[in-house]
């Protein structure tokens, strides 16, 4: 594709082809970095809700810039705190649900609760079968 052309964001190129989403078929990716003591609530009540979810253990630090810890008389700051990342592509209608499930299962009230980011994405394909769209996901 040569820099002159222009594609719209609901469009994906597919073999040469342009092949124009369906609104319905808009899918978003929300990734949940939580504290790791709340993954097995969310983890459950993601299975009530049915989307796949993909579990990472990260490290990172936001306002909270770590914490001050003491050992063996020694005190030492802790910049990178232990989290867990949640990824699941879902569909656009289903996003709320999912959202307002992770903030109630994974909500202390304190500092270093975590974030949710939302993103769109443009295609999906299962690699077993070639299956495009929502329904590999």
């Amino acid at each position: 594709m040569s820099q002159a052309e222009s594609v719209s964001p609901h469009h994906v190129r597919v073999g040469g082809e342009f092949n124009k989403q369906r609104g319905g078929e808009r899918m978003k990716r929300i990734t949940a970095i939580i504290r790791r003591e709340k993954l097995d609530a969310v983890k459950h009540a993601m299975r009530e809700l049915g989307p796949g979810m993909t579990v990472t253990d990260v490290k990172g630090q936001g306002r909270q810039k770590g914490i001050m810890e003491v050992y063996r008389g020694s005190e030492y700051c802790l910049d990178l705190l232990p989290k867990s990342q949640i990824d699941m592509v879902v569909q656009t209608e289903d996003v709320e649900r999912i959202v307002r499930t992770i903030l109630e299962t994974a909500k202390t009230g304190n500092i270093g609760d975590g974030k949710i980011f939302i993103a769109p994405v443009d295609d999906v394909i299962r690699i077993r079968t070639g299956d495009r769209g929502p329904s590999a996901v």
